[in-house]
């Protein structure tokens, strides 16, 4: 995209990017979203200071050890899974009331409570192990609203030639967000204690979600600091597109029969079991096995989240060099990509099961991390290869499954590891190995890049400049023209 291009509207210099709304809109959501994981992964470091012993000298001179929560493993399990039961239940709920409510206040309310939450954190835990695991699974629920609110914010402020960047900028902030959370959360748990995790984060939220409401409006219509220039760029450029879509029929029975379609689904539930098993148990696992402290802990375990946001960056661009040069097609790109990422990707949790020093691990989860990376590269589009019209139905049924690995992999966890002995641990790198060897042969069977039969028979079309029908299903087939 050309710089003439993202700066059609006229109504200031491309580098002051703050004067024009909707690129003030994506640095925000960039912010928000990175809060919303430094909230989601603080816990996964904070858990580890909670249930740790530490010296403590009594008025009459002796020292016990004695620590703040004697919560076995079994239970950190309840309690770090928890989250996932709210989670995924809001996938789809949360497009529905953003559609009904508006995107901004359904994402900065999720935001808010979420923090609001975050901050009472040590209280609630003081005051019952119960109680504590209701206010994470409520965490789940307004945190669970985010990732589809904002979709409804773009689709208002978004034009077509920018909406890759805007959205892709936004949601940008996920990545760097666990990195600071991990990192955050050791460093304040090590020098502050670890009260100062949930309240130093939990602030930083509510200060963004303030600011969010104050400033976003939901349409550009209702913006009183959008400049005219603005206003009629992205009028011209959306258009009635929202209108298209609005009436799209999904065929349900269709979509549920098509292979293409559960390999999308068990790709993303094997690689999010993957994903969330180390986003959430590797704090403990450094703990447990290498006896790292919280700082080291909290450096060593965002390493393999910055090479997993520099592969998904370049190896999206080769897979589009690829396709557009007419070396593979569609299909075979993902299915190169995919099948083949997720075989790399057993073969590393595996040999991290085997490692038994803390660099061999961290290296070996980079290299799975990275691989990751090449995965969602290709992920997130196939939704839109096979049927776009249904991508966002087919993303959240796919994601509401994925989801839900967060919920059983910690709690299958609980169960294994019961002596924080390596060999047990090592069971949890072989489960997760084997499920993305599972994932990489079904890829490789049933993955495809073309469109299926049932996207076609029903597209919306829309005005051309001429007044003809038709452009979007021809511009759909040129992009999705396979040229094997």
């Amino acid at each position: 995209m050309s710089v003439d291009t993202l700066n059609n509207d006229h109504s200031s210099p491309g580098w002051m990017f703050w004067r024009k709304r909707r690129y003030l809109i994506a640095c925000l959501s960039f912010v928000g979203f990175c809060n919303v994981y430094i909230m989601r992964v603080n816990l996964s470091v904070g858990i580890v200071a909670m249930t740790s012993s530490y010296t403590v000298v009594l008025e009459n001179g002796t020292t016990i050890e004695t620590q703040d929560f004697d919560w076995d493993f079994k239970k950190q399990g309840v309690i770090l899974s928890s989250f996932f039961y709210g989670y995924l239940s809001t996938q789809l709920l949360g497009g529905w009331l953003a559609a009904r409510l508006g995107g901004k206040f359904v994402l900065g309310i999720g935001v808010f409570v979420t923090a609001l939450l975050t901050i009472l954190t040590p209280p609630i835990a003081a005051t019952s192990f119960y109680l504590f695991v209701f206010a994470r699974i409520l965490e789940g629920l307004f945190e669970g609203v985010t990732y589809p609110a904002v979709h409804a914010i773009w689709a208002r402020w978004a034009p077509v030639q920018e909406r890759s960047f805007l959205v892709g900028f936004s949601l940008c902030g996920t990545p760097l967000g666990t990195v600071l959370g991990l990192q955050m959360s050791g460093v304040l748990g090590s020098v502050l204690g670890w009260r100062a995790i949930f309240y130093i984060t939990g602030l930083m939220g509510l200060v963004w979600s303030i600011v969010w409401l104050l400033v976003v409006r939901d349409r550009p219509e209702d913006d009183s600091g959008i400049s005219p220039e603005e206003l009629h760029f992205i009028q011209n450029s959306i258009g009635s597109v929202p209108a298209a879509r609005k009436h799209v029929t999904h065929p349900w029975l269709k979509i549920l029969t098509a292979l293409p379609f559960w390999a999308i689904v068990v790709g993303n539930f094997c690689l999010c079991w993957s994903h969330y098993t180390m986003l959430i148990l590797l704090p403990t696992l450094m703990k447990d096995v290498f006896d790292y402290n919280l700082a080291e802990s909290g450096l060593v375990t965002s390493l393999p989240y910055l090479m997993m946001g520099l592969t998904t960056q370049f190896m999206g661009g080769i897979s589009d060099w690829l396709q557009n040069t007419n070396v593979l097609s569609i299909t075979k790109i993902r299915k190169l990509f995919l099948s083949g990422s997720l075989i790399g990707e057993a073969c590393f949790l595996f040999l991290a099961g085997h490692m038994r020093t803390p660099t061999l691990v961290i290296l070996c989860l980079i290299a799975d991390f990275a691989l990751e990376g090449i995965t969602l590269s290709n992920y997130y589009v196939n939704c839109l290869d096979i049927a776009p019209q249904h991508a966002s139905v087919i993303f959240g049924i796919s994601n509401t499954f994925a989801s839900a690995s967060g919920i059983i992999s910690p709690m299958l966890a609980s169960y294994i590891v019961t002596d924080k002995s390596a060999e047990q641990w090592q069971i949890i790198f072989y489960i997760a190995s084997s499920l993305m060897a599972v994932g990489a042969v079904f890829c490789g069977l049933f993955i495809s890049g073309d469109r299926q039969p049932w996207a076609v028979e029903q597209q919306p079309t829309l005005p051309c400049k001429n007044g003809n029908t038709g452009c979007l299903n021809n511009a759909f087939s040129d992009i999705h023209e396979d040229k094997s």
